[in-house]
């Protein structure tokens, strides 16, 4: 446990000079306000359930978590998963949720699987980010279009009967405000990037919407404060139901917040997170956010993008940062509850159009089919179903695609037997009875029928040499096809001669009987030797009564035909 908890040597750079990060802090603050607020509305759970995530998980997590640029909080693609636990469970259920997914991210840094992020490919990456940003811009379609939101499972279903009632009686306020308010982001973001333009947007457009006091929905009071929520206990039956939604929210913690940790790594200098300590402060970040009435959290790539290219150096930036929430939540609760719930919708339709590294996906798309593929399925797969179910699918067919290519590597060539002093005769003999393969590449499961299929076609020999010098891999399949394959070629009465195999390769074979029969005089260290073994097999079999093979006193030529002594 001592290499997870936080050690002096993480705050020691900040105690030197800690203007940096405060200034670094003081932005992303500014950027996180309107994204707090905006993702505690669109989980179900209310803008103050936002603003109380942004301040204790980004605390939490700051202090105990493995990265120094990294800024915790609610995020978009938590909020997916969310609204169907809020609409099916209520808000309790959304708490308890938070509590367990906490329990099991505590587990997850216990076993060291944090490591385990590196392996996910690129493409499915890309097409859940992209995912990710569709369906966040189908969460803000009924705020942006000023119509309560029908509370669907499933976004696109919302979107789409928001939108229906909208143009049966439009009304442009709304749409026209937050379309101002992406506006607005957008070029700033692209003209003054240090610029809190968010900020300056969305305060505006409050002013606005007082002045000239419009019909826009407000996200209407909150809380002056941090106060913790009352917490029933759940009966035993409500409990095993939430099970399988807290591991999508520890699973969907985990993911996202070490994705978010290896991009700031890849945008710093000489910066690496430690993903299990990185688990383990996003495991106390969510254990401590629902005493609080807060939703569960994960690392936010976007603010930690921001606190890096704000000059952040440590981690007192990302504990800066909910300071400065918490004395919001504590000192301007009254101006913020004014805000129109339609210009929250711009900023985070500002935030999709952000998120989707375009060159990124036209890179992927012309680079391979196949990862366009991949790509292509998780995004489908993120809009249509969920985050979790995304990235399995994702990565269930990038390793199917991957074990498919590889399987394609495992080649069966038949080599010349090479020169040697025999005669013509000899030799041609020789080349009809003898036939020597190169296993090349790994012999897996899923190339192993394939070989099987190619190796037992072998027509008209008595002796095949297989060379196993060039087999990279053998597994417990490869090796039971390649003793099938074996047996059936003996069951013809064909002698199998085996050269180069690998000692860690042989082991695996005698212990499953993979071996040939007469294994001890069907192993050979070289090539060479065994053809050598073979000729003397096939020349011995075709001289009468097994003596040596001599055209001088041989009534019977090679040929086949007979001759007479003349009288």
């Amino acid at each position: 446990m001592r290499r997870l908890l936080p050690q002096w040597s993480d705050w020691a750079p900040a105690a030197r000079s800690p203007w940096a990060d405060l200034l670094a802090g003081l932005m992303v603050a500014l950027v996180a306000l309107p994204l707090a607020l905006g993702f505690g509305v669109s989980s179900g759970m209310g803008a103050a359930a936002g603003l109380a995530t942004a301040v204790i998980a980004g605390a939490a997590a700051a202090v105990f978590g493995g990265s120094r640029f990294q800024v915790s909080g609610p995020t978009g693609a938590m909020t997916v998963v969310l609204v169907p636990i809020a609409h099916t469970h209520g808000h309790s259920g959304v708490l308890a949720v938070g509590l367990l997914a906490g329990m099991m991210l505590l587990m997850l840094a216990a076993t060291g699987i944090g490591r385990a992020v590196r392996y996910i490919p690129v493409p499915v990456i890309e097409g859940f980010t992209a995912g990710i940003a569709v369906v966040i811009a189908l969460q803000q379609i009924p705020n942006a279009l000023g119509i309560t939101d029908p509370a669907r499972e499933k976004v696109w279903q919302s979107a789409y009967l928001a939108a229906d009632e909208f143009f049966s009686a439009p009304t442009w306020h709304a749409p026209g405000m937050a379309v101002l308010v992406a506006a607005a982001i957008l070029t700033g973001g692209r003209f003054a990037p240090k610029l809190p333009v968010a900020v300056v947007a969305v305060a505006l457009a409050t002013g606005v919407a007082q002045v000239f006091d419009t019909d826009l929905t407000p996200i209407g009071a909150i809380p002056q404060g941090l106060a913790a929520p009352s917490l029933k206990f759940l009966e035993p039956g409500q409990l095993d139901a939430l099970i399988v939604p807290a591991f999508a929210v520890a699973a969907l913690a985990a993911l996202e917040s070490l994705l978010s940790a290896t991009a700031a790594d890849a945008m710093a200098v000489s910066a690496s997170h430690d993903p299990d300590r990185e688990l383990f402060g996003q495991g106390i970040a969510n254990l401590a956010a629902p005493l609080f009435g807060g939703v569960p959290a994960t690392g936010a790539i976007a603010r930690t993008a921001v606190n890096v290219r704000s000059g952040a150096r440590t981690r007192l930036a990302a504990l800066t940062h909910a300071l400065l929430l918490a004395a919001i939540a504590y000192l301007a609760t009254g101006p913020v509850a004014h805000i129109p719930l339609a210009a929250i919708a711009g900023v985070l339709l500002a935030t999709t159009v952000r998120m989707v590294e375009t060159a990124s996906l036209t890179a992927i798309a012309r680079a391979s089919r196949t990862e366009a593929a991949i790509m292509i399925a998780t995004f489908v797969v993120t809009v249509v179903m969920d985050l979790l179910t995304a990235v399995m699918a994702g990565v269930a067919l990038a390793v199917t695609l991957a074990l498919r290519a590889v399987a394609r590597e495992a080649r069966l060539r038949q080599e010349p037997l090479g020169p040697s002093d025999h005669t013509d005769t000899e030799q041609h003999l020789l080349r009809e009875h003898i036939v020597a393969y190169r296993i090349e590449g790994p012999l897996f499961f899923a190339a192993a029928h394939r070989f099987l299929l190619e190796l037992t076609e072998v027509a008209d020999v008595r002796v095949v040499i297989l060379r196993m010098s060039h087999v990279t891999t053998l597994d417990t399949t490869g090796a039971l096809v390649l003793r099938d394959a074996i047996r059936k070629l003996e069951h013809r009465h064909i002698t199998v001669l085996l050269s180069g195999t690998r000692p860690d390769h042989l082991r695996q074979l005698t212990t499953i009987a993979a071996l040939p029969r007469d294994h001890a005089a069907a192993l050979f260290d070289d090539t060479p030797t065994a053809i050598d073994h073979a000729r003397e097999l096939v020349l011995h079999e075709r001289t009468p009564g097994g003596a040596p093979h001599d055209e001088r006193t041989d009534p019977t030529p090679s040929d086949g035909t007979r001759t007479h002594p003349a009288p």
